[in-house]
């Protein structure tokens, strides 16, 4: 469901909308679910914890054309601290239980806080 890829890429950020960004996710989306994608829409996502904010961000929405299990993906890209991979791709499946924009991110952050615990 969720899936994550680095691009060796560098530069500003990218912004709500940004047909580069959306460009790039689509190229991303079907690297990783062998799937085209239709833009829908950017939904900006405020995620906090404790009254800390965790995830402040947009995530854009796209519709799936011919993957088996879903037919929607919510996508995002970051920046990292890593110079080798300065540029992360997140993209998660419109699967239950993640419904929304808002449940990608928090699922995402979930799988993030998994992998550093096992590392």
């Amino acid at each position: 469901m969720f899936r994550s890829l680095f691009a060796l890429k560098s530069g500003s950020e990218w912004t709500m909308g940004d047909p580069k960004n959306i460009a790039e996710l689509q190229y991303v989306i079907r690297e990783l679910h062998d799937a085209e994608s239709t833009h829908i829409k950017s939904v900006p996502v405020l995620e906090s914890f404790n009254g800390e904010t965790v995830w402040d961000g947009t995530v854009e929405v796209f519709q799936l054309h011919g993957h088996p299990k879903a037919t929607h993906v919510y996508a995002w890209s970051h920046s990292t601290d890593d110079p080798e991979k300065p540029h992360r791709h997140v993209t998660v499946l419109h699967m239950d239980p993640v419904t929304s924009p808002l449940l990608a991110v928090r699922a995402a952050l979930v799988q993030e806080y998994r992998a550093r615990a096992e590392a």
